[in-house]
């Protein structure tokens, strides 16, 4: 209860209790005025007759302004119970004109007896309205004959003790007469209403309609006092049997307003109740025999007095009597009745319980059982029989039991109204020694308990192994990504602080694409299934193995509370390397030994660090390893998180350099080592940053790892390239230009068809101009699968048919250039700069780089010398039989204007002679001479 409430809760209590104490006070006061006679005489007729007037006209006014608040259903009770009291203000009114005003004896009869004779009537059919009706003829009937039963008795013995006598000692009147008898007659049938009848039982004017009755019985004694010959003869105005009058209005009056239902409070909690039939309820079957005992009380009264035994007395009587042994009756049918129905409603009951597959079951207090239901031999396989009389704690599973108590202690706890059910589920024993899980409602019953029990185990069962499903992978069973991080979380987020050895390694398999794409998917997961058995049998069993997706899968490893980081950290790299060696071992795969390698990243916990801070930077440690030359371990360092952020920065920069047109296109020429002249050129990007560094595509794009951007910017790269060739073409200059283009993009599927064709034809550049240069780094040129090479052997045989040349960059550098010359139409071969840079100073080298121009010299293709930079170099490539040559020696990378002035020189002639005696055992030379300055890459102007 809130504050506000408390507080309106005490006023209407203070309230509550002041307004009866001021009643008792007043009605106190009126009874001492007068049994000491008010002091004089004009006082106690003034307050006999007119204050009792005044009381009831409250009582009027204040039942008048209650009936129109109320609902409608009990409007008309209150305007009766106001008209009552009108009338009786009224008669009173009267009788003091007579008394006070007048100053003479009140006739009889008189005009206020007729209004003191409508004050019942009212009453009665207020009364009458509140009252709880029968809803069938029998009821009716009993109701009637109720009604007869008290008032007939109530008249036997009132005619006994004063009627008789009234009768007679008026008797040669009629209008006294009648007037003396009608007062106790209406007192009689207005007391038989408030006996006979039920009233109703609404929570909200149920105390109103009490406090009123309660007024008007406290009237109708007060009139049966009066009426009484002893004290009829000697009443006067004012004396204390006024006290009851004015107490009874007063109370009517204040029955609306002060007796009205207190706001409830909360209610302490209850042990179990023992029900028992309430008292009020056996009164209706005890009426018969109370009114039978009146009437026996009226003839015994005249046989004690030795009076001769009235007629009327005698006529009454037998009247009760028989209107009792027609009751009886009628109970006596309604009886049989019942029981038949009764009867009825058991069979039907225990044919439902019999027949349910709902296992029902009753415990008492001590947790006996004393029925069990027949469902039990097929949900539980034991008999009912066998359960009945054994202890409910014996089949609960011991883990479930303290619970099932608790929640049991806690339903009878509470009552009925607040919880009448409540919901249990445990493990059951069965018949076979198994656990069913078993969901039971249960109901109170007679100090026990009814459980109706079902067995719930196939939907538990689902519910866990759906459970199971949303946290582990399908695949391999092993816990998925939702699932470890929850497990991270309670790792570090526990009520102590996080142990600072805990672990979280992110291992991804090196080589595993490979293996997909030449053994196929099925492979691939039978790889995954085996390494995730590796996994999980290497960690210990308080640890935990997870597959996140793909190849990567992570383990999480506990601190075992050692205060020593070092020595942890590694003790847990040890730990990440032996899982490295153990995924590393070959697989075996449809009859196949299988290689992959594996990088992991390591990441301990930090003060502070969520988990999903720790799981990135165990990401960030991993694609460490992988960078740094894969199947290695590598601990997180803070450092990687700022290269992080600085990849993306640049890779934001290199999109917004793509759209706003900061990249320059250079060409460095390739000479003929023959002549001397400019073959062709090589197309190459560079990228101006803000502070006017250029950078190489090879730099940016390794940095910013965006494989998009570099996608685009080969797509800038041969746009812009066809079109300065084209360029060029028109001008004069008919070199042939080298675009480096991905395999990648040759086979995009998304691309349209034809979409080089169409560029060469956009720009009218002419056949034979244009050179595609494959990269033999190339993961499409790797694959030694003859359907990987398939589709890339059809598209390059296209472009040569529209006169495309096709060359092979970085030849001599790995193995893959020889699945290349094999199966694909190249026309140039281009040597690695690594063959380049060693072939003065190794003769090793120098016979590997010869073997390998004879060659592409064998196979009809021109070949290429990259990162020429020194005229030995120059030298010694033609000595081998190069026939081109690229490097700082002759040009760097040219922009527009310098590269059109040097194809308008178109000379680089070589003169003199250089010995080689170490590289060419007397090998003839030659001598080496360029014009035109320096050859170092130009610097793109400013835009």
């Amino acid at each position: 209860m809130t504050a506000p409430e408390a507080r309106r809760a005490a006023r209407a209590a203070g309230g509550g209790i002041v307004t009866p104490l001021l009643l008792a006070v007043v009605c106190s006061g009126y009874a001492v005025g007068a049994t000491l006679g008010w002091g004089s005489r004009e006082l106690a007729l003034i307050m006999g007759d007119f204050g009792l007037s005044a009381a009831a006209l409250i009582a009027a006014v204040s039942c008048l302004c209650y009936a129109r608040r109320v609902p409608s259903r009990l409007r008309p009770a209150w305007l009766l119970f106001a008209l009552s009291s009108l009338m009786a203000a009224i008669g009173n009114a009267i009788w003091g004109w007579y008394e006070v005003v007048l100053g003479q004896p009140v006739p009889s009869p008189s005009v206020a007896d007729v209004f003191f004779l409508c004050f019942p009537p009212p009453a009665i059919v207020g009364l009458l309205v509140l009252a709880k009706r029968p809803v069938t003829r029998a009821g009716w009937v009993c109701l009637a004959l109720d009604s007869w039963l008290i008032g007939g008795s109530l008249l036997t013995l009132s005619w006994s003790l004063a009627l008789a006598h009234t009768a007679n000692a008026q008797g040669r009147s009629v209008a006294p007469a009648a007037l003396s008898l009608a007062y106790p007659m209406l007192d009689i049938v207005l007391v038989s209403m408030v006996l006979a009848l039920h009233f109703r039982r609404s929570g909200g004017h149920r105390s109103a309609v009490n406090t009123a009755v309660a007024a008007l019985a406290l009237t109708v004694v007060s009139d049966a006092l009066f009426t009484s010959p002893l004290l009829r003869e000697t009443y006067r105005s004012g004396q204390l049997l006024d006290a009851g009058w004015f107490a009874g209005s007063l109370l009517l009056a204040y029955a609306p307003w002060g007796a009205r239902r207190p706001p409830e409070s909360p209610r302490p909690p209850r042990g179990p109740r023992h029900l028992s039939r309430p008292v009020t309820g056996s009164l209706p079957a005890l009426t018969p025999y109370l009114a039978a005992a009146v009437c026996t009380l009226g003839i015994l009264f005249h046989v004690v007095e030795g009076r001769q035994v009235d007629l009327f007395v005698v006529l009454t009587a037998c009247t009760v009597v028989l209107a009792l042994v027609v009751r009886q009756g009628i109970m006596l049918i309604d009886n049989m009745a019942l029981t038949h129905e009764l009867a009825q409603k058991e069979n039907h009951f225990r044919s439902l319980v019999q027949g349910s597959s709902d296992v029902i079951m009753i415990a008492a207090p001590s947790g006996i059982l004393r029925y069990v239901s027949p469902a039990a031999s097929g949900v539980y396989g034991r008999d009912a029989e066998e359960l009945t009389g054994s202890e409910l704690a014996c089949l609960v599973h011991p883990q479930d039991l303290g619970r099932v108590v608790h929640e049991v202690r806690r339903f009878l706890a509470t009552t009925p109204e607040d919880e009448p059910t409540t919901r249990i589920e445990c493990r059951f024993r069965s018949g076979d020694g198994e656990w069913l899980n078993v969901e039971s409602i249960v109901n109170r019953h007679q100090g026990g308990l009814i459980f109706n029990s079902r067995d719930v185990t196939e939907r538990v069962r689902l519910q866990a192994q759906l459970q199971h499903s949303a946290e582990h992978d399908p695949l391999t069973d092993l816990p998925n990504r939702a699932l470890f991080t929850e497990r991270v979380r309670r790792a570090i987020g526990g009520r102590r602080a996080p142990d600072a050895g805990t672990a979280v390694l992110f291992i991804d398999l090196d080589g595993f694409k490979g293996v997909n794409d030449r053994l196929g998917h099925q492979a691939g997961d039978e790889l995954l299934i085996a390494a995730a058995g590796r996994l999980a049998e290497s960690v210990r069993s308080g640890d935990t193995a997870a597959r996140l997706g793909g190849d990567e899968f992570a383990a999480l490893i506990l601190g075992d509370g050692t205060r020593d980081r070092a020595s942890r950290e590694a003790q847990v790299v040890e730990i990440a390397d032996r899982l490295r060696l153990t995924l590393s071992q070959p697989y075996r795969i449809d009859g196949q030994d299988v290689r992959v390698a594996a990088s992991i990243g390591v990441a301990f916990t930090e003060p502070g660090i969520s988990p999903t801070g720790l799981m990135r930077n165990a990401d960030l440690a991993m694609y460490r390893a992988k960078a740094g030359g894969k199947d290695r371990v590598e601990l997180y360092a803070p450092q990687m998180q700022a290269e992080v952020v600085r990849r993306t920065e640049l890779a934001a920069r290199l999109r917004t350099a793509l759209h706003e047109g900061e990249f320059a296109l250079l060409h460095q020429p390739v000479i003929n080592l023959a002549s001397g002249r400019i073959d062709a050129v090589s197309a190459q990007a560079r990228w101006r940053s803000a502070h006017g560094i250029l950078f190489t595509p090879a730099e940016f794009l390794r940095v910013s790892g965006d494989g998009d951007r570099a996608d685009e910017l080969g797509r800038w790269l041969l746009d812009e390239a066809v079109a300065q060739a084209a360029e060029r073409d028109r001008r004069g200059h008919h070199v042939p230009v080298t675009v480096r283009v991905s395999t990648r993009r040759l086979l995009d599927r998304s691309l349209p068809p034809g979409s080089i064709e169409r560029l060469l034809a956009r720009h009218g550049l002419p056949s034979g101009a244009l050179t595609i240069e494959l990269s033999d780094n190339d993961p499409r040129i790797h694959q030694d699968t003859r359907a990987s090479l398939d589709e890339l052997e059809q598209r390059l045989m296209a472009l040569r048919r529209i006169g495309v040349r096709i060359a092979l960059d970085g030849f001599g550098s790995g193995y893959a250039a020889i699945n290349a010359l094999r199966r694909l139409p190249l026309d140039v071969l281009k040597l690695d700069r690594g063959l380049t840079d060693g072939i003065v100073e190794s003769s090793r080298q120098y016979k590997i780089t010869s073997g390998l121009l004879g060659i592409a010299c064998d196979l009809g293709m021109e070949s290429v010398a990259e990162g020429v930079d020194l005229p030995e170099q120059v030298l010694a490539l033609r000595a081998m039989g190069c026939t081109h040559g690229q490097g700082a020696a002759f040009a760097g990378a040219l922009d527009e204007y310098r590269l059109r002035r040097a194809l308008v020189r178109d000379d680089y002639p070589v003169t003199g002679e250089v010995a080689l005696p170490a590289l060419t055992g007397g090998a003839a030379g030659g001598s080496f001479r360029m014009r035109g300055g320096s050859h170092n890459e130009t610097r793109v102007p400013p835009a």
